[in-house]
């Protein structure tokens, strides 16, 4: 059976060529509306699989409908907005009210834009359709103390040496890396409310186009703890404090004597990704070996994986989100299905296995 979506969107023209990009992917459109109200009837006598909706609509905005929709029938839904500061942030609020994922509009040339089949739309449907709305429901706002346990993939984590250079071995200093994708806005913010200034740094790359990532860090720094930020080439990783790759761009950990910092910078898409887990793991790997802590999290597709394994060969301490908390278990499937995991950990006790393991011996 084909996944099935429906479309809302106060753009007559819009709503046209979404219907015919999705339809060209594979996708049933059941239908479309110009706006939340006008849907609902319509919804009710045959209900998609997913739902694109628009952020900005008259009669009622896509928050407004997005909450009742999870409150009342919960679906999937894809959020559009345009790359604008204002759609940015509100596009934030929609991952955090329950949206899976998000494609963005350009303010400039919309025509072309809506007539490529190659926006990301139809990848983010499908997606969608995949997602474990249980954990969007588990995640959302929660707010719950970590359970001190972990599942472990292992009876024990051996003690490897690692390849890391011996002077790396002479440092307590810790690094935390963080992959996420695919229902990471929710996630994450479970995760960082837990942890406080007394925790490594951490570097995190959360796929989001560039525009994005700014929000997405102010959101959490004004909720959490440590502090957070969009990474600027030559931030310092410090203790309580969050590094996030900016949109479009990669970020590779680096050593500059005995501090640790981060290199911006452009380059090719990899694994279909600019920022690329793969790209910032593997540097850590490299310059922290042993004295890293990484973490694969909710997400479609590998990115990151090998990355993990490569983390895990260099004697770090490695893990990876469990199907049931993961919105969509992808990346953390394929690292668990390639030796790269230690531990497999739901999404409630991530904080704690961060605590738990920073305070490990060295291997």
């Amino acid at each position: 059976m084909p996944i099935t979506a429906f479309v809302i969107d106060d753009s007559a023209v819009v709503r046209k060529y979404l219907t015919e990009t999705l339809s060209s992917g594979g996708i049933q459109v059941l239908g479309s509306a110009a706006d939340p109200l006008f849907a609902w009837p319509k919804l009710q006598s045959n209900w998609p699989d997913v739902i694109v909706l628009d952020v900005e609509m008259p009669r009622m905005d896509g928050i407004s409908f997005l909450r009742k929709l999870m409150a009342e029938r919960p679906t999937p839904v894809v959020m559009c907005s345009t790359l604008t500061e204002k759609g940015c942030e509100t596009t934030m609020q929609a991952l955090s009210a329950g949206a899976v994922s998000f494609v963005t509009k350009p303010k400039m040339g919309l025509k072309d834009f809506l007539e490529d089949r190659s926006n990301g739309l139809v990848d983010a449907v499908k997606a969608a359709a995949k997602a474990n709305l249980r954990a969007l429901g588990v995640q959302g706002g929660s707010t719950a103390a970590a359970s001190p346990k972990a599942t472990r993939t292992t009876s024990a984590v051996a003690v490897r040496p690692g390849n890391a250079s011996s002077a790396l071995h002479e440092t307590t200093d810790r690094v935390v890396a963080i992959g996420i994708s695919t229902g990471g806005v929710q996630s994450i913010e479970v995760v960082l409310r837990e942890l406080d200034r007394t925790c490594p740094g951490i570097v995190m790359v959360q796929h989001m186009p560039a525009a994005f990532t700014a929000s997405f860090a102010a959101r959490l720094n004004g909720i959490c703890e440590m502090e957070v930020l969009e990474a600027k080439d030559g931030d310092r990783l410090i203790n309580g404090r969050v590094l996030i790759a900016p949109g479009g761009r990669h970020m590779q950990l680096k050593r500059s004597g005995a501090q640790y910092v981060v290199e911006i910078k452009d380059g090719p898409l990899i694994n279909h990704h600019r920022p690329s887990v793969d790209v910032l793991f593997r540097s850590v790997a490299a310059c922290a070996g042993r004295n890293a802590l990484g973490l694969i999290m909710t997400g479609m597709g590998d990115d990151g994986a090998r990355g993990l394994k490569e983390m895990h060969e260099a004697g770090a301490y490695t893990a990876a989100q469990d199907e049931a908390s993961c919105v969509v278990f992808g990346m953390p499937a394929v690292a668990i299905k390639m030796g790269a995991a230690d531990d497999v950990v739901a999404l409630q006790d991530v904080a704690s296995w961060i605590r738990h393991t920073v305070t490990k011996a060295l291997r």
